[in-house]
């Protein structure tokens, strides 16, 4: 590991991040044509637009792409890439195509999936990335992302950032339903899962010779809210994704000594416009929720299903009606057979009947949320009751004694009680 700074006393410094990322390019040497991998704008928080600008600072001569890791989101907009990246020459960003833009390297064989998810599914798994990815061209990767709790692989980051974020559509079908078949609960905030297990076989079988740096931070929000570094972490290897998880672990979850009866979770418009991504307020806070509970999703800006024109399209015709349910209809239509990322999500986001989920969509009806498997509400008259600028974070008491857990973002940690971790 070339670099790292973290601590639990305070967060770090604009001129620190900077510092510590300028310290570790150092030490890489010198470059003629860096590629940069960061995060899109649903991780505008991460820390890593600041990041990518410090890079670019440092030889804007050698940076000659930015390669947002998009995964199955849509490409980003002009007006996204200056709220997130600032005046960075716009010529030097691409959009990766899921469906498109992909080579094929190889497969993790079938014996080896099976082996790792204790034999969840038994399936081979492509290894297929963005070409820009293996292009010999580029004689340094900066892969900067977030390191935080997340549904599919246990932490974000890291391989990740690579496999997902640049992946194909059948390796991020099969990686994303070999977690939904793992558990999601078994996977959540653990830096060793049979998805991890995957990416670190493709990078290890597939990318050993690509000169990948990774770049990790921690975030934790502070007293005022906002959301600041209290890690970063850079490397050439595993051991940067370990120390960064750790620390993540530490201060990204909130563990309850009993679980809750109410969970008010907003969702950011400038970041969530879809269920696909607004779902994350059900992943993240389904251990924290008590049995016949309720979670009351406030999202203004969710206009549509999925990212994707043909998953928004399943997520309506199949909707949010759990496991068995899914699965059957896995085996029985071959549009959900072959769009398995779309049928983990579809379990991903049912409460599996244990608790309620009200959702309080901006521009989708009532009767597409219902249809979808949830309950409805008037975001409207949901936000003038749960007010985002008067609730503080965790408990709150409203004025006629209702009790209720609030959550401005749910991409920023993990809620469990302490019997369901």
């Amino acid at each position: 590991m070339f670099w790292q700074n973290s601590t639990r006393e305070g967060f770090l410094s604009d001129d620190l991040m900077r510092q510590g990322l300028h310290a570790a390019l150092d030490a890489v040497g010198a470059r003629k044509k860096i590629l940069i991998v960061p995060p899109d704008i649903t991780r505008l928080h991460s820390g890593a637009g600041a990041l990518t600008r410090y890079a670019w600072e440092h030889n804007p001569g050698a940076v000659s792409a930015i390669l947002p890791a998009l995964g199955t989101h849509v490409p980003m907009t002009g007006e996204q890439i200056a709220l997130m990246y600032g005046d960075l020459p716009r010529t030097l960003f691409h959009a990766h195509s899921w469906r498109s833009d992909c080579v094929n390297l190889g497969e993790i064989p079938a014996n080896y999936v099976k082996e790792v998810s204790g034999g969840a599914v038994g399936y081979p798994i492509p290894v297929a990335v963005n070409r820009r990815l293996v292009s010999p061209e580029y004689d340094c990767i900066l892969s900067i992302g977030q390191v935080v709790p997340h549904e599919v692989a246990g932490f974000a980051g890291h391989g990740k950032n690579l496999f997902v974020g640049l992946g194909s559509a059948e390796n991020i079908n099969k990686s994303h339903f070999l977690g939904a078949m793992y558990g999601m609960e078994r996977i959540m905030g653990r830096a060793d899962t049979p998805v991890r297990a995957v990416f670190d076989y493709a990078l290890d079988k597939f990318l050993r010779t690509i000169p990948i740096v990774y770049v990790l931070t921690v975030m934790e929000r502070d007293r005022d809210g906002a959301m600041r570094p209290r890690g970063l972490f850079i490397g050439d290897d595993r051991e940067c994704f370990d120390h960064a998880a750790k620390l993540s672990y530490q201060v990204n979850f909130t563990l309850l000594d009993k679980p809750l009866s109410r969970i008010v979770v907003y969702l950011d418009p400038v970041e969530y416009k879809s269920f696909w991504l607004g779902n994350k307020s059900i992943y993240r806070t389904r251990m924290a929720l008590a049995d016949n509970g309720r979670l009351i999703v406030l999202a203004p800006g969710v206009r549509k299903f999925g990212e994707d024109d043909e998953i928004d399209r399943l997520i309506r015709k199949f909707g949010y009606h759990g496991t068995p349910a899914t699965l059957e209809s896995v085996g029985k239509h071959k549009e959900l057979g072959n769009n398995l990322s779309a049928a983990a999500h579809l379990i991903h986001g049912s409460s599996e009947g244990r608790f309620g989920i009200t959702y309080c969509p901006g521009g989708i009806s009532t009767e597409e949320v219902q249809n979808a498997g949830f309950d409805y509400a008037p975001v409207d008259a949901m936000l003038r009751r749960y007010n985002p600028e008067k609730l503080s974070e965790g408990l709150n008491v409203l004025p006629d004694g209702e009790e209720l857990f609030f959550i401005s973002n749910p991409a920023t940690g993990l809620w469990a009680s302490r019997d369901r971790f």
